[in-house]
């Protein structure tokens, strides 16, 4: 395939738009949209060209990238607003948003209706606002054999590194397995260190005693140290973490998965609390008894 010149991010929120540095620092001739103007207008400072819409984004990209809230999102950039229709034939899409394997494979055939000459490539990534900033996150990409090199660059740009899991909808498979495993590492954080207050702990002491603990993960400490200082400013919202279990109860039959289902219906409680635009860890919050959300 041809080389990748130009690439086009549709979204920048929380991921969108630390990607869309990271592909400008690589070098890469960049177009960014995003539904609200302000993100837009930042990354425009640092070199990125403004499109006016998704189709305006997408017409001259070799590779558009699209990374937003959900499979609704996607849908209305890509066929209501245009995107889809704009592109060039021989262009790779490359949908990174996290939108689950029923949605994802019900895109790949109306793209293959509609637009043959385009390739689809599924490529959720692992990895939070942080890891997104720094270029560190792990994307999980599948498709046809001929879009790898076309999309390389930008995936390299983004990540640290890229598995390649088969075709086009297996990366939305194992995206939704590493998102229920975090879940739970997340569940199991929040847990610990709530009943430890309800047992009238001290939660420094608690969190202390589980530095350097073999099940704990460079990423869990991580959280551990946020939640000792009850800083839960977002890194992977508790609302789009309530999306993603969802998603994957979704894939399953009811009450195949009863522990899932539980600790889905817990952090809807605590969206009703009001916590949804806060971290995934804010749950602590929401069961310690001595730390009322």
């Amino acid at each position: 395939m041809a080389e990748t010149r130009r690439v086009a991010v549709l979204g920048l929120g929380g991921m969108g738009a630390p990607m869309a540095r990271n592909i400008l620092r690589a070098g890469l001739s960049t177009v960014v949209w995003n539904r609200h103007p302000e993100p837009a207008r930042g990354l425009a400072d640092q070199g990125a060209e403004v499109a006016d819409s998704p189709a305006d984004a997408a017409r001259d990209a070799d590779v558009v990238v699209t990374m937003v809230t959900d499979a609704a999102a996607v849908r209305s950039i890509a066929f209501d607003q245009g995107m889809l229709a704009a592109m060039a034939d021989g262009a790779v899409w490359a949908q990174m948003s996290t939108i689950g394997v029923t949605d994802t494979e019900d895109l790949a055939r109306r793209v293959a209706a509609a637009r043959p000459g385009i390739v689809l490539v599924d490529a959720p990534v692992a990895g939070s606002r942080n890891p997104a900033e720094q270029g560190q996150l792990v994307v999980f990409a599948s498709g046809p054999e001929q879009a790898r090199e076309r999309v390389a660059p930008v995936f390299d740009a983004v990540g640290q590194r890229t598995v390649w899991v088969g075709a086009t909808g297996t990366g939305s498979r194992l995206k939704l397995v590493n998102n229920l495993l975090l879940a739970f590492v997340a569940e199991g954080l929040a847990a610990a260190v709530a009943f430890g207050d309800s047992l009238g702990l001290d939660r420094a002491a608690v969190l202390a005693a589980m530095r350097g603990s073999p099940l704990v993960s460079t990423w869990a400490a991580e959280k551990l140290e946020r939640i000792g200082r009850d800083d839960y400013r977002t890194q992977y919202p508790l609302a789009l973490a309530v999306k993603d279990v969802d998603l994957a109860l979704r894939e399953i039959d009811a009450g195949r998965f009863p522990a899932a289902e539980g600790l889905a219906d817990e952090w809807r409680r605590a969206l009703a609390q009001g916590l949804g635009s806060e971290d995934l860890t804010v749950v602590t919050r929401a069961l310690s008894p001595t730390r009322p959300a």
